[in-house]
């Protein structure tokens, strides 16, 4: 039986370590990651292997050659271009068409029983056997679902936190028959869980699910890359160590010289010729690279050195990885979480801060204090997004520098010369953010129109009109110290998970494009913004039988930019309109609960007393619409999502609503009982954007003030929702009160729970455990159904150490019990 190990990755998060050296050949204890595979499989008797290669193949060519100093046969398999995990494998069929084969990653460190996987794959007769395994956090990996006689039921790639059910993942490590190259198209990218596992499923095909007990770990950033040295010198994983053990958790190996004088507390390992002098103190879970030299002096603790480094005297690091032919001098210091690339020099006395990334051939000079990267810098957090796009303290962790360094991210996933529309609110933070986005654009060959301050709808608007995206600085709702830097497609939408991700990893990377002089971007002012938006809404959201109404309103702008669009709008409705805080205060650019929701008592005095027809209350930046009905009592944000929708299908009768499913049920009767039906999204903002384009959608919202409008625009928009609102009781002659109270009461409660982010995966798991044979629901993260109707859902927060529970029932005691259940579940996973 053959095997085929998959060694064609750039390992892009690695870098600089793998800029200038495939991710297969990273050493780990001071050995390649692909050669402690290689061994792995010639322990369980696979020794034909056939390698896939693609990035730098070269290297690992010549590293490895035909295999026979390891015992092996190797013979290698060349992409000419990225082909996908399937299409790299179908690269070399011709090798592998006669019988079954295993597959496995070049860069996953692994000590899993591939005998026992084999012989599970050959007793369900399969044709393909995934290995699983199960992981704290599974965010990274592919998520598998499997029965109890371990058939897998269902495959999700790379999820999102609300998609989380479960903490065992796909490894990448496969048996299969070679009949599954039927279903892989030759010389294009496939992928094995993105393309053709699900089909296998849809004509099932049998695929089985081997749960593998042991080590894995896929080296796949900086931190699993110094994890896995650290594992593998506390003896987690059984793999093999050159050398011999001189002291308890101390590896020396051959040819090394060690000093009497020096002190080396374990486990450590020191590679072959490597030279340590007196003085030097080396401490656990530090890796020395073959021909390393270790002078006087020095401390290491938990670093890791490629081979051939030169370590000064009296130089300190911690936690740092050093790559290979690089000279630390004398006295420099290189702090926890630093990466310095291949063949660098690091000067005396120099101090390399945490963090911080060399890339290759770079020098830094003696005496520097080196607090960002060289060359591109970067900011180094976790989660660079947030619900909303980047959010963080003003001048604290959302800086000019930052805001320079995410515009020259995202102009790079750009095209060179494309359009970039900016845009703010009034806040001075946000204009002063926004002049740093503008030059970083244009110094990234992108031109830029600026709409200096206008509402959110406006900017989405307008970047829909022919800018490849947009970027909006605005003040973060509720919070007046911290900013959100929102990020747009060329629809104008929030951008899709993908599109995050992708950012993400050139900003990780810290790779940003630059332009030539003569690539410079334009800077363009666009006029008559406010006219043309006005214009295209009144064009296209239906507001016949307004002027015969002879409604009046009130409409209270809250001091934001939702008040430069009213004057032409209102004009030209022709209605009855008394509009209150309509100025701009830059001192208020949010606005906190408290402060709102004395607003709407405020609004619901003047609508009572003025006997109007109804009252609204826009946010600052236009987004989002809360009501105050004609008796001036407030409407919440839930219901008034409800009552638009009970007027949009009675007018309609036909379509789809996207509402996310943590809605009431209440809705699903609402539009069934006008003929229309809902389409239940995840609470992502993108997620509601997607289906509010496609064309039946004719209407959609979060219950939080969010609104969409799909005949103008299909992301939230106050004003639209404004328009339309005014069209909609026109023309139905009813009051929102009577249009309310026709509406059964919703009994929904939320609750949030603090999760270790190490055990998130393990409480959706359980969470689906403990749901038994009830309908669960995975749109976004887990919805557990009682044969009732009652219904508990479970979603993880995506950029917090939060898990969110909803409940609905027939009343608030009901509710209230279903989130007492279903916490008692996710509290007892948490310990």
């Amino acid at each position: 039986m053959k095997a085929v190990v998959m060694a064609g990755g750039e390992g892009t998060r690695l870098r600089p370590m793998t800029s200038s050296m495939p991710k297969p050949l990273l050493p780990v204890a001071n050995r390649p990651i692909m050669e402690h595979v290689l061994r792995l499989l010639k322990r369980h008797g696979l020794n034909e292997t056939v390698v896939t290669v693609q990035f730098l193949a070269s290297l690992v060519k010549n590293y490895f050659g035909d295999g026979e100093e390891l015992g092996m046969e190797l013979t290698y398999a060349n992409e000419e271009k990225p082909l996908g995990t399937a299409g790299s494998v179908k690269n070399a069929e011709e090798a592998l068409k006669d019988d079954t084969f295993l597959v496995i990653s070049g860069d996953a460190l692994t000590d899993f029983d591939l005998t026992d996987l084999i012989n599970f794959h050959k007793e369900k007769g399969g044709l393909v056997t995934v290995c699983l395994t199960r992981v704290p956090n599974p965010l990274e990996f592919g998520i598998t679902i499997v029965d109890d006689e371990g058939k897998v039921e269902r495959f999700l790639e790379k999820p999102t936190w609300g998609q989380v059910f479960s903490d065992t993942v796909n490894t990448g490590i496969y048996v299969m028959e070679p009949e599954v190259f039927d279903y892989v198209e030759a010389d294009v990218s496939v992928d094995w869980s993105g393309d053709v596992f699900p089909q296998l499923m849809k004509e099932g095909k049998p695929i089985y699910g081997y749960v593998a007990e042991g080590y894995w770990e896929d080296v796949g950033t900086h931190e699993s890359y110094v994890k896995a040295q650290a594992d593998v010198l506390e003896g987690k994983v059984d793999v093999e160590l050159d050398g011999f053990e001189i002291s308890p958790g101390v590896w020396v190996a051959e040819g090394a010289e060690v000093h009497p004088d020096a002190v080396l507390r374990g486990p450590l390992y020191i590679g072959d010729y490597a030279k340590v002098e007196a003085d030097v103190e080396i401490r656990e879970h530090t890796v020395v690279g073959s021909n390393v030299v270790v002078k006087t002096g020095a401390f290491l603790h938990k670093a890791v050195l490629h081979d051939n480094v030169y370590i000064g005297q009296h130089s300190n690091l911690r936690g740092c990885v050093i790559g290979k032919n690089t000279d630390i001098m004398r006295a420099a210091r290189i702090e926890d979480g630093a990466v310095i690339g291949d063949e660098c020099l690091v000067g005396e006395e120099s101090i390399v801060q945490g963090n911080v990334r060399v890339y290759p051939f770079k020098t830094v000079e003696a005496g520097a204090f080196v607090n960002t990267s060289v060359i591109w810098e970067s900011r180094g957090q976790a989660h660079l997004f947030g619900a909303r796009g980047v959010t963080g303290i003003l001048n604290v962790e959302i800086t000019p520098e930052l805001a320079v360094r995410l515009a020259g991210a995202y102009a790079t996933t750009l095209k060179k010369g494309s359009t970039v529309t900016t845009a703010r609110d009034h806040s001075r933070g946000a204009r002063a953010l926004k002049r740093a986005v503008i030059s970083a654009l244009q110094a990234s060959a992108m031109d830029v129109r600026d709409l200096e301050n206008v509402p959110l709808p406006v900017a989405r608007q307008q970047t829909a009109r022919g800018s490849a995206g947009g970027i909006m600085i605005r003040t973060t709702p509720g919070v007046p110290d911290s900013v959100d830097i929102m990020f747009f497609d060329g629809n104008g939408a929030d951008l899709s998970q993908g599109s995050q991700r992708k950012l993400d990893r050139v900003f990780a990377r810290q790779e940003y494009r630059r332009a030539f002089p003569g690539e410079i971007g334009d800077l363009h002012f666009p006029a008559s913004v406010f006219d043309s938006y006005t214009g295209s809404l009144l064009r296209n959201v239906d507001t016949t039988g307004i002027a015969d109404a002879g409604l009046k309103v009130v409409v209270d702008a809250s001091n934001g930019s939702a008040g430069l669009v009213l004057p032409s709008l209102l004009g030209k409705l022709g209605v009855d309109a008394l509009t209150i805080n309509p100025g701009l205060d830059e001192s208020r650019p949010t606005e906190t609960a408290d402060t709102r929701r004395s607003g709407m008592v405020r609004l619901g005095e003047i609508v009572a007393s003025a006997r109007a027809a109804f009252g609204v209350r826009f946010d600052p930046v236009g987004e989002r619409l809360s009501l105050v009905d004609e008796k001036g009592r407030i409407i919440e944000d839930d219901r008034a999502l409800l009552v638009m929708l009970d007027l949009v299908a009675a007018e309609r009768r036909s379509g789809r609503v996207a509402l996310p499913v943590t809605t009431t049920r209440i809705a699903e009767q609402v539009a069934a009982y006008h003929g229309t039906q809902v389409d239940w999204t995840t609470t992502s903002p993108d997620d509601l954007t997607r289906v509010g384009r496609e064309e039946s959608t004719i209407f959609g919202g979060d219950g939080r003030g969010g609104f969409i409008v799909p005949e103008f625009s299909s992301v939230f928009d106050g004003t639209a929702a404004f328009v339309r609102l005014i069209g909609l009781v026109s023309r139905t002659q009813l009051t929102l009160s009577q249009i309310d109270a026709r509406i059964p009461r919703a009994h929904v409660l939320k609750r949030d729970l603090a999760t270790p982010w190490a055990v998130k995966g393990l409480v959706m798991r359980r969470v689906v455990e403990a749901a038994g044979d009830r309908f669960v629901d995975t749109t976004d993260g887990v919805r557990v159904v009682e044969t009732d109707g009652r219904w508990v859902m479970v979603l993880p927060d995506p950029a917090e150490a939060v898990t969110h529970l909803w409940a609905e029932g027939p009343d608030d005691a009901s509710a209230q019990a279903l989130l007492d259940e279903w916490s008692s579940v996710v509290d007892s996973a948490g310990r």
